[in-house]
């Protein structure tokens, strides 16, 4: 499928290619930006997969919010990568992808992965309470000790402390449903969203981080909301 290069935004070493429908990363990206990008916005496409990144050995935020990713997701070796959002995709393996992020992401710092299965949050699993998204959290900084931020709040070393302790036991596993759905019934995705509402709409999505004084877990939160240094 052909690209018209117009359609990408570039703003020095940024580049945004969102809401085109893609399920594949087009090679024009890569063979053309992808020496000198450093920050690299994908959402609201419909992404299966990422090999088309290979190109982009210099890519340190990656931002692919809204699109089709599932447990079959591998990222090329991305040295520099330091912020990943995985916002609203089809994430269910918490382990299996939090084992590839520390082998091809090892500066990684910022991670958000909100609205996926994988995250244990009210807002995707109304079965799910804030016991179960700490533990989650524990889970996640177990596998990845570096981290300074995940999904919509700051690490604290406290958390830091309970990972290294106790960290390997605190998978969330969700047992399997007792019940199939019935026959010819359609499944329809949940009306709410966790994402800001400015990046809900792929037309002014900027995949942008702010500060947030405070979490709420219910039917109206709006995480996914990193604090960088300089943002302090």
């Amino acid at each position: 499928m052909e690209h018209d290069e117009s359609l990408v935004a570039l703003n020095g070493t940024h580049l945004s290619f969102i809401g085109h429908d893609c399920k594949d990363i087009p090679n024009f990206l890569g063979e053309t930006y992808g020496h000198f990008a450093r920050r690299l916005d994908l959402s609201f496409n419909q992404l299966r997969s990422l090999a088309g990144l290979r190109m982009f050995t210099e890519l340190e935020e990656l931002v692919v919010d809204n699109n089709l990713l599932g447990n079959d997701l591998r990222l090329p070796r991305l040295p520099s990568l330091h912020t990943l959002m995985l916002n609203k995709n089809q994430l269910t393996d918490i382990e299996g992808l939090l084992e590839h992020l520390a082998d091809v992401t090892p500066s990684l710092e910022y991670l958000s992965l909100l609205g996926n299965e994988a995250c244990p949050n009210q807002l995707v699993s109304l079965d799910k309470d804030e016991d179960d998204y700490q533990r989650y959290r524990y889970f996640v900084l177990h596998k990845l000790p570096q981290l300074k931020f995940l999904d919509s709040r700051k690490v604290t070393r406290k958390e830091v402390m309970e990972a290294k302790a106790r960290g390997a036991f605190m998978k969330v596993v969700k047992p399997k449903s007792e019940a199939s759905p019935e026959a010819g019934v359609e499944s329809h995705p949940l009306p709410y969203t966790p994402l800001p509402r400015g990046a809900r709409d792929p037309r002014t999505h900027k995949g942008v981080f702010a500060k947030c004084r405070y979490v709420y877990y219910g039917k109206h939160s709006e995480g996914n909301r990193f604090i960088r240094n300089d943002q302090l």
